[in-house]
């Protein structure tokens, strides 16, 4: 397929880790935090108050790096500062959505298609007409050209008519994106495409004259051609076609439609103890207390209602979901279950797994077991500790020997608010995380380890979506300019929740033919250059003495704008991981700069993507990168450094029962996605109880059905472990390459380009086990499979710090 959906890079890329929230009924995801903060406080203090260097290392002008590093905190951070430096743009003429020269007007988009529509024919005609072994050793390049086309302008548009304000744009992005993606679907039922890839990669002199990106390239093609059927006869790749569609269509109303089989509850008032007086009176009405179970008082009575009885019984409706939903969760895992078969796997499961790192789901489960062995003591201490506390309250006659499913949330919120008491409120330390300062501190970071920052560019009039996007140049001390970032970071009304990570478009080397092809074209650029790459961000490569087109990614986040002029807006804790978790995305798609854009950046496997993004959480909560960053909004003082050690640690309470529910959800994930939704007696709801009471430490209560409600069973199907096996193995990373023993390597420039080297400068162009056998020095992991997965699993998933 020349745009694999299950590998898109500009579906946003939600990430697993930012949408878990909609599951848990318990705080945000903790972290560890690490214990020898207290220790470094004076080093990291004295880094605070000259955190940029006098003389740079690395060949960059130090006075204009310096007056960037300025202007970064600023654009975001003052308000004046920011509304003249977007006045100092060019309004000479509109530039185009994200530069986009045809985007400067609804109707462009009309245009954009028209101009994509007509390369994509020469393209296609031309891997058609290939015969010679000439033309075939160009095959991978044109058909990653194609893919480039198609997905440049489907990425962009879908990106722009779900982000941008104006009715009429939306309405002609979504037009532009509806006529693109059919016309790619017909490209992907196209057998002369896939027939002309495997003759090419079947002559030895073809495939010798490849470059190993080229071999993946071709590879990964091949396998998704064959994944959509391309090969099975007519009859039944219509059966595909139409399955392909069913599953679109029960995925989404699955996703859209799920519900509780009891919407609400009825309680005396005078049982609502423990609960915010407030809070009861609004929702009481004549000494009756209605509690919705799908919104957060459901959530709330769990955590605070001292009547066990009530917290059983609103758990019991918050976990239940409603029979038509279940209906529809298994007639998805079933007609996935058939697409599978007729494709010729055992399972859904084997399907999806094949071009993942973990190849199987017996190497999944592996893992998986491994993993939950790791975690059981330090889960069983924090049961432990749940208990003690449930003995020594007075109230304890609902099964009082043990922590049921509806004691954990109001035992673990009674615990943390013990600790609670005796630490200062976490709001004083928001002062020392102003917007600003982060991606200040972000861009230090990145100039220390990879020689890359960074700087804040005018934006022309049209190219932003929005007045308050910031437009910052990733600019590379070897390669100058590199990448594009756009920073949408600010709620405003009808924006998105979610933090989320675009690519607009990938990076990729533009052929001396394409710029010709350019040059005989009529156009409405300067140049053969600019017309080639629609008036986007190009820069020269001087060893390949050929064009790139710079990748160009869109951050979207939803921190709450400060209602002072004179105050910037100041982050949690949480939103400061947040930014560094969705920038590490950005940085793979920084310094992934690959030549075929079928591999750039996040391009890769699922099971490989969540790494860059987790790892940079290990950063946050380090004292050296702190230092860089963590400074009072008003006074420039360093962070206490000592008070944020106190804060975290409350933090470590639930670690363990966090990450082992993710793991239980993972193991749900396997056992759907396996052979049993084939079975005329199969019950989704019985498979739920089976996996909760066999491996969880809490039995799960008869008569519960949550099943109904995990959402990402449609988007994750098979690979919802993806995410705690890259916070294990960047877990290992961060503990082997940046912190090895006490000594602090956080901001050494050599264990920044070790992991550059041997990870992100990939992309996806390298197998993801020699990615991690590279970095780590253990070859024994360079051929993955289930002994490699187990390993992993052995490592268990460590928060920052620890």
């Amino acid at each position: 397929m020349l745009k694999s959906l299950t590998r898109a890079p500009s579906a946003p890329w939600i990430c697993l880790r930012c949408l878990l929230h909609s599951q848990r009924l318990s705080r945000p995801h903790p972290r560890r935090f690490n214990s020898t903060i207290a220790a470094t406080t004076t080093a990291a203090a004295a880094a605070a108050r000259d955190p940029v260097p006098a003389t740079n290392l690395y060949g960059l002008d130090t006075q204009h790096a310096t007056k960037d590093d300025e202007a970064l905190r600023k654009i975001f951070d003052n308000v004046k500062y920011w509304e003249n430096f977007s006045r100092n743009a060019n309004k000479k003429a509109p530039t185009g959505i994200v530069g986009n020269k045809y985007l400067t007007h609804p109707e462009g988009f009309l245009d954009f298609v028209k101009v994509t529509l007509e390369r994509c024919e020469r393209v296609l005609n031309k891997v058609k007409a290939a015969d010679t072994v000439q033309a075939y050793k160009n095959m991978v390049k044109d058909l990653d050209r194609l893919s480039d086309l198609l997905c440049r302008c489907i990425d962009l548009a879908d990106f722009v008519r779900g982000t941008h304000p104006n009715r009429r744009i939306q309405d002609a992005a979504t037009k532009a994106y509806s006529v693109m993606l059919q016309y790619m679907n017909q490209l992907n039922t196209t057998t002369i495409l896939n027939d002309q890839l495997k003759k090419a990669a079947a002559i030895p002199e073809v495939w010798e004259s490849w470059s190993e990106e080229e071999r993946v390239v071709a590879n990964i093609l091949q396998e998704d051609f064959s994944r959509s059927a391309i090969e099975l006869p007519d009859g039944a790749r219509q059966r595909f076609v139409d399955l392909s569609d069913e599953i679109a269509h029960e995925g989404a109303v699955f996703v859209d439609r799920v519900g509780p089989a009891v919407s609400s509850l009825r309680f005396d008032s005078k049982r609502m103890k423990g609960l915010e007086p407030q809070m009861i009176r609004a929702l009481t009405k004549h000494g009756e207390t209605k509690i919705s179970t799908m919104h957060q008082e459901a959530h709330m009575v769990l955590r605070y209602a001292e009547d066990a009885d009530v917290r059983r019984e609103t758990y019991m409706a918050v976990r239940t979901a409603n029979k038509p939903s279940i209906a529809r969760l298994e007639s998805l895992l079933k007609s996935r279950a058939q697409l599978a078969k007729l494709s010729g796997y055992e399972t859904f499961a084997h399907m999806t797994l094949e071009n993942k790192m973990a190849k199987s789901p017996e190497a999944v489960n592996q893992f998986l077991n491994a993993l939950i062995e790791d975690n059981r003591p330090s889960v069983n201490q924090e049961l432990q500790e749940l208990m003690e506390l449930k003995n020594s309250d007075a109230k304890t006659d609902n099964f009082p020997s043990q922590i049921n499913a509806w004691d954990k949330f109001y035992y673990t919120h009674r615990l943390i608010a013990n600790i609670d008491n005796k630490v200062r409120t976490p709001d004083f330390m928001s002062a020392y995380f102003s917007v600003g300062t982060v991606m200040q501190g972000l861009s230090r970071l990145f100039d220390r380890l990879y020689g890359i920052r960074l700087v804040p560019r005018e934006t022309q009039p049209g190219e932003v979506w929005e007045d308050g996007v910031r437009r910052l140049d990733v600019v590379s001390d070897t390669d100058g300019h590199i990448a594009v970032l756009y920073c949408d970071l600010f709620s405003r009304q009808g924006k998105t929740e979610n933090p989320a990570h675009f690519t607009l478009r990938c990076s990729r080397e533009i052929s001396d033919s394409e710029i010709a092809e350019a040059e005989t074209t009529p156009h409405l650029f300067s140049s053969a250059i600019e017309a080639a790459t629609d008036g986007m961000a190009v820069s020269y490569n001087k060893e390949t003495k050929s064009y790139f087109q710079l990748p160009t990614i869109a951050l979207i986040c939803d921190f709450p704008i400060s209602r002072s002029p004179t105050r910037p807006t100041l982050l949690n804790f949480s939103d400061v991981r947040t930014l560094f978790h969705e920038m590490g995305h950005g940085l793979h798609s920084f310094l992934g700069r690959t030549s075929l854009q079928n591999v750039s950046g996040t391009r890769c496997a699922t099971d490989f993507a969540e790494l860059p993004s987790v790892l940079m959480e290990h950063f946050v909560s380090c004292p050296s990168v702190l230092a860089l960053y963590a400074r009072h909004w008003e006074t420039d003082a360093p962070l206490p450094m000592h008070a944020l050690e106190q804060r975290l640690a409350i933090d470590t309470k639930t670690q363990a029962a966090e990450t082992e529910a993710q793991i239980l959800l993972a193991m749900l994930d396997q056992a759907y996605y396996s052979n049993l939704p084939l079975s005329p007696d199969f019950d989704s709801t019985q498979t739920y109880h089976h996996v909760y009471n066999k491996y969880g430490s809490i039995p799960e209560p008869k008569g519960t059905a949550w099943q109904g409600f995990f959402a990402h069973l449609y988007s994750y199907g098979a690979t919802y472990y993806s995410y705690l096996f890259d916070r294990a193995i960047a877990g290992k990373i961060w503990s082997h390459v940046f912190k090895s023993g006490a000594e602090d390597g956080s901001l050494m420039r050599e264990n920044g380009e070790l992991y550059k080297k041997e990870v992100l400068r990939w992309g996806g162009a390298r197998d993801g086990w020699k990615c991690i056998s590279g970095v780590l020095g253990d070859e024994s992991l360079a051929g993955g499979g289930e002994k490699a997965m187990k390993e992993v699993g052995r490592w268990g998933v460590r928060s920052p710090g620890v």
